[in-house]
């Protein structure tokens, strides 16, 4: 079932020097190979240094990834002898993972060496050895007709390589604002990015301007992980689900069968040219990733598959990024949990499952990745950390909670919740394929299939996942401030996309198309990428979170510290006081329309809950877009209004969505 572990780049080139469970690893292949047999703290240990064929030339990056929480130092030893690096700051919740780089390294054999505390006898330390070469190595071979040549197979140590590598991209203290306002700003920090240059072809170096949406954003770094590292990708064309029927999957095209632009499903069709009329402006443009740089005016390529393809294969990774992105969406995202024909499977609610790399498929047609968990400390909350792509091109890192996570069970909109990518395999001298449900639960690799999520309601998936992110009992001010801290980022986020709708706005003489019905929440051109519908919808429901915690709080007083000699009641009146304190402290900044700055707190955001049920319009000036009152200081800047029509029928008929907090199951 697994293709070749190996692939020789050159004769000095070092691999995954590791001890692969179930694949055993000659003492000639790995210095370490007797004691990945005998000692059980290493037997998942996996080295992996960058570029794969190292050279004095480029900087030598390596990362060390382990499955069991070990504690140790990570050293990287000199050809002389010297130790040139070390780093004892072990990062991850599973898998676990030491980083240490050397900017110039001189030629030779390198010691990457992991000591470890507290180890039994004859296992406190792993070596691997790395040589470096003088000359620059060539790089792998990609064989003509191919983006990349399958090498290795997707597997546990592959990824745990994939999450150490996301958690790596996204890394920054739990407390810090990130944001990029494109992806490849994020690819490009070789700081962030192990993988930069990986093959030795100088592949980052190109000018990149790729802005993918959310769903396309987590295929994106999973096929740029899978294109670095020589493993199988594919991607399905799904629908989105109509007539009450979740979203299914029709056609697969794996990366050694790359024709693109298929026609979309039947129930699809219809759909998305219908989008597209009343969609005014154009797609937004794609620009090749490793390849020459295209003008900014260049036709874009459609961003609805022709109902008349033309089949073609793309000749360079950035080809193929682009016609990914043109097919997949997030109700690929979204099929059905008990359905194999999907790039997606269902796991089950714990710790171990809900890895960096884990991707979270929202009912309503938005996509974030698991990048980090932050343990529970000290009574401080645990959390999960996740990144998502808007419709504008930004990156954001943001933390789990109901505002920003929704779930429900309703089937036309498939099933949501925590998915992994299905993994994609090789049979001996057969095509490559997917692991059923069944496969991937039986599989050793893997063995994390669950149906969880679809047998529980949405209270018990919220309550389920405050215990996996905090097993021991919270403080409730505490908890109750993460989730005002949630609300905050979640409105400074908002900012942003405001403040790019302003921008668009200014530049534009007439109005953006507003699309008819359901199809507000999903679309393309301008209004896809300025409107703020969906993300309207969860701050209304991220606002019901914060101010009903103190309620929250009492029907889940078992899961508390309660205060010392305080009741349930006398503690929900607590909460309600610094409630209120801390939701008036809480300020944020937005641009009106003359370029001046207006604050707001929570407690505004709070209060005007009900105008941001018609605040999504980038035809609207700032100030309406957050609540302004009519004839008020802060409304006096406003002169951009949407037309009358587009204001009458978002009142009439689209408003009651968003009072009720009921997405149209339609769209």
């Amino acid at each position: 079932m697994l293709r070749a572990r190996w692939f020789a780049v050159a004769a000095t080139t070092f691999l995954l020097v590791a001890g692969f469970i179930g694949s055993p690893v000659s003492a000639a292949e790995s210095p370490a190979a007797a004691l990945s047999a005998t000692c059980g703290e290493t037997a998942d240990l996996t080295v992996l240094p960058s570029p794969v064929a190292p050279w004095k030339g480029a900087p030598l990056r390596v990362i060390v990834v382990a499955e069991k929480p070990l504690e140790g130092r990570l050293s990287l030893v000199a050809p002389n002898g010297s130790i040139a690096a070390t780093s004892s700051d072990r990062h991850g919740g599973g898998p676990y993972s030491w980083f240490a780089e050397i900017a110039a390294p001189a030629a030779g054999t390198w010691h990457a060496t992991l000591s470890l505390d507290h180890a039994s006898a004859g296992c406190a330390k792993v070596t691997r050895e790395i040589v470096v070469n003088a000359q620059k190595p060539a790089s792998p071979r990609t064989p003509a007709g191919h983006i990349w040549q399958v090498r290795d197979s997707w597997n546990s140590t592959t990824e745990s390589l994939f999450s150490a590598w996301i958690e790596k991209l996204f890394d920054a203290p739990p407390e810090q604002d990130l944001s990029w306002k494109v992806w490849h700003e994020v690819l490009r920090d070789q700081s962030r990015n192990f993988l930069y240059n990986y093959l030795g072809r100088g592949e980052d170096n190109m000018t990149l301007s790729l802005r993918p949406d959310c769903a396309d954003f987590v295929y994106f770094l999973r096929a740029y992980f899978a294109f670095k590292m020589g493993l199988p990708f594919g991607y399905a064309n799904c629908s989105r689900g109509s007539g009450g029927k979740a979203p299914k999957c029709y056609q697969w095209f794996d990366i050694e069968h790359p024709e693109t632009r298929p026609a979309p499903p039947p129930e699809q069709d219809l759909a998305s040219r219908t989008i597209a009329v009343v969609s005014a402006a154009p797609a937004q443009n794609f620009l090749g990733l490793f390849a020459q740089a295209q003008p900014l005016d260049a036709p874009a390529s459609p961003s609805v598959p022709s109902a008349t393809p033309k089949l073609k294969r793309p000749a360079t990774f950035a080809e193929y990024l682009r016609d990914v992105g043109d097919v997949v969406h997030s109700g690929a995202v979204r099929v059905a949990v008990n359905d194999d024909n999907t790039d997606f499977y269902s796991v089950p609610l714990t710790q171990k499952a809900l890895r960096p790399g884990t991707v979270y498929a929202d009912p309503y047609g938005h996509v974030l990745m698991l990048v980090h968990r932050v343990p529970e400390l000290n009574g401080k909350p645990g959390v999960f950390l996740a990144v998502d792509a808007e419709p504008d091109g930004s990156i954001t890192r943001k933390r789990f909670w109901r505002g920003n996570f929704l779930f429900v069970h309703d089937p036309a909109l498939g099933t949501s919740g925590f998915k992994h990518f299905r993994p994609i395999v090789g049979d001996k001298n057969g095509p490559l394929r997917r692991l059923t449900n069944a496969e991937i639960g039986r599989n050793p690799h893997y063995g994390d299939f669950a149906l969880e999520q679809a047998r529980i309601s949405a209270e018990d998936f919220y309550d389920r996942m405050d215990d996996v992110m905090s097993p021991e009992p919270l403080d409730p001010v505490r908890a109750m401030s993460d989730a005002i801290t949630s609300l905050n980022e979640q409105v400074k986020t908002r900012v942003t996309s405001v403040e790019n709708g302003r921008k668009y706005q200014d530049k534009q003489t007439g109005f953006t198309a507003m699309p008819n019905g359901a199809s507000i929440f999903q679309t393309s051109g301008a209004w896809e990428d300025y409107s703020t519908p969906a993300r309207d919808f969860r701050l209304l429901i991220a606002i019901d979170v914060v101010r009903n915690f103190p309620e929250r709080f009492a029907r889940r007083s078992d899961r508390y510290a309660m205060p010392g000699g305080k009741s349930i009641e006398d503690t929900k009146g607590d909460l309600r006081d610094v409630l209120a304190t801390e939701l008036a402290s809480r300020k944020f900044s937005y641009t009106r329309s003359d370029g001046s700055q207006w604050t707001l707190s929570l407690k505004d955001v709070i209060e005007r809950a009900a105008d941001f049920e018609m605040a999504y319009n980038p035809n609207d000036c700032a100030e309406i877009r957050w609540g302004a009152a009519e004839n008020t200081e802060e409304a006096a800047t406003c002169k951009r209004h949407a037309p009358q029509a587009q204001r009458a029928t978002m009142a009439s008929d689209y408003r009651a969505w968003f009072r009720e907090r009921h997405w149209p199951t339609h769209i």
